[in-house]
């Protein structure tokens, strides 16, 4: 497919209704066309199918301009779908990830780049690298990627290390911190209630963290008590 085909059944699929509603939800940094996430799923397996490098070196031309959010979202999931060695993947995610502008395509595209829960060693340098960036939905980016790969026996306290370290300032990073932290916990209660014990959260990140882990059902009320003692002035 190429990317003026991958746009006409974008806006072919488009839901007035839905975009009024998921235009609510989420920042305005690109426009959108109202297309469900299945739809741009079920789109990007078609174009992945379909001479993926020539759709995404063409998508890849565009850096910089301003596309639908779809749009983007289809050549994020794109890298994920596609049949290619890791290098290539990465490469072409190195691309992708600076054209991230909400936390709708960091978070729809990430959950598809599935050979990085199968590829974890190799992937980790390359992963833990966007957390020292600057930029918002590049260090979501590597925080949400850690969230969904890497929340496991054997990387849970190198992820909390981590966590302590990085610097968020921008608001959808901060919250993509609270949230790998609270995944943590339920996952890992006593390593993570350590690691909320002594930190070097801000203020905000670590209360943040404290109330979606207290917003869990898997979370027992003994522990939510505890967890209110927790909380930092």
């Amino acid at each position: 497919m190429t990317v003026k085909e991958v746009r006409e059944r974008l806006q072919e699929m488009a839901d007035p209704s839905y975009k009024e509603f998921n235009d609510r939800l989420i920042p305005r940094t690109a426009p959108t066309f109202g297309t469900r996430v299945p739809e741009v799923r079920k789109t990007a397996r078609m174009a992945a199918r379909h001479d993926a490098e020539s759709y995404l070196q063409e998508a890849e031309a565009l850096a910089g301009q301003e596309l639908f959010q779809e749009e983007r979202m289809v050549q994020g999931m794109v890298i994920g779908y596609a049949k290619m060695e890791l290098k290539t993947r990465l490469d072409h995610l190195d691309k992708f990830v600076p054209e991230i502008g909400s936390w709708a395509v960091c978070d729809y595209c990430t959950s598809t780049l599935k050979f990085i829960g199968e590829t974890q060693e190799p992937c980790w340098d390359w992963v833990i690298k966007w957390l020292g960036s600057e930029r918002e939905y590049e260090q979501r980016f590597g925080i949400v990627a850690l969230i969904n790969y890497y929340v496991t026996d054997r990387y849970i306290v190198q992820m909390l290390q981590l966590f302590s370290q990085v610097k968020c300032s921008a608001y959808y990073a901060r919250m993509g911190l609270a949230w790998a932290v609270s995944v943590c916990y339920v996952k890992f209660p006593g390593q993570t209630r350590a690691f909320l014990g002594q930190n070097q959260l801000d203020v905000w990140t670590q209360n943040k963290a404290i109330q979606k882990i207290r917003e869990s059902l898997r979370v027992s009320r003994e522990a939510k008590e505890e967890l209110l003692r927790m909380k930092r002035l």
